[in-house]
């Protein structure tokens, strides 16, 4: 129907598939379908950058029974906050994904309320981003791509069954484009430290190892979210506006600012929490399991601490509905 965004390997239009039954009653069910075009013969070079069937495997692999060898005795937990493929496959000069269609993403939202988070919205928010991220690494992956622009709301249909341009969302988060995620746990155990690796992601929210080229584990996600979170709360990151001569310049500037701006001066005027946060994220090792749940309730204790009320408020919604009343006040 309608192109509604770009993904990191292709395009990602809104799709409708329309059914009428033997009762003449048509439903009508809407989907996000990604599109990425496949290389011709004499781009052999391009083969690998093919991502789509990949991401398509790794969302069915989440959706599996599997789960990693140290929570091998623990019940499968249901699939909530990641987005179902319903289809892939190639077709044409273009390999195709059919997934669930989701609400805008944590970048635009961000956009619309003046690029700053309340802190109600951004503890509400960390909550469901560690159970995403502790989600993908149960079912043995790293994501190694945290950003705000991977975290989608779930959409909330209009009465119509139409899809809205509102940003009216569910209060479920979703992470999404899982096409340079990597297995880090197998039936022969955690994938082996590298110093070699090239920096894999966004270089805004890669941790220190990673630009350090090391090989990725699940402290680099959690840490990638620490840059997220204090994103969303500061408006921007220090080392946002940097540039070089070329790409690895760039990268350059951003570890050089990253790793020697202190953790205090990066939280100053935040909560503890924030920097406690960090600091155990940048204290794990490479095979360690983090605790997920000292971290969840690390913000949990600071939300009940504030006496905020949980009841998925977030700045957007609140900022529609201040829109509307001034629209209605014009409109008199």
């Amino acid at each position: 129907m309608s192109k509604i965004g770009n993904g990191a390997f292709g395009e990602v239009f809104l799709a409708v598939n329309s059914q009428t039954s033997d009762q003449q009653q048509t439903t009508t069910e809407y989907y996000a379908v990604k599109l990425e075009l496949m290389p011709t013969r004499n781009q052999q070079n391009m083969a690998g950058k093919q991502q789509l069937i990949y991401e398509a495997k790794v969302i069915n692999y989440l959706f599996g029974t599997h789960s990693s060898n140290n929570s091998s005795n623990m019940p499968q937990t249901p699939v909530v906050g990641i987005p179902r493929v319903y289809w892939y496959g190639s077709e044409g000069a273009y390999n195709i994904m059919v997934m669930d269609l989701l609400g805008p993403s944590l970048e635009s939202l961000f956009k619309k309320c003046n690029r700053k988070f309340s802190l109600k919205t951004v503890l509400m928010l960390a909550d469901q981003m560690i159970q995403r991220v502790e989600f993908t690494h149960r079912r043995n992956f790293v994501h190694r791509d945290i950003k705000p622009d991977n975290f989608l709301m779930g959409r909330k249909p209009s009465s119509s069954g139409q899809v809205s341009s509102s940003t009216s969302t569910t209060a479920n988060g979703n992470l999404s484009n899982f096409g340079l995620s990597k297995m880090y746990i197998s039936d022969k155990g955690h994938i082996p430290l590298r110093k070699d690796k090239h920096l894999t992601g966004t270089a805004r929210y890669a941790s220190l190892n990673n630009h350090k080229g090391y090989e990725q584990s699940r402290r680099d996600d959690l840490e990638s979210l620490g840059y997220v979170l204090l994103y969303f709360l500061r408006g921007t990151l220090p080392w946002q506006g940097l540039t070089g001569k070329t790409k690895e310049d760039h990268y350059n500037n951003i570890y050089n600012k990253k790793k020697n701006i202190k953790v205090v001066s990066l939280c100053k005027g935040l909560p503890i929490e924030f920097a406690t946060y960090l600091n155990y994220t940048r204290g794990l090792k490479f095979f360690q399991e983090p605790d997920y749940l000292y971290l969840r309730n690390l913000f949990l204790n600071l939300f009940v601490r504030e006496r905020y009320s949980l009841d998925y408020e977030w700045d957007w919604i609140v900022q529609e509905r201040k829109q509307r009343t001034e629209q209605q006040s014009q409109q008199r």
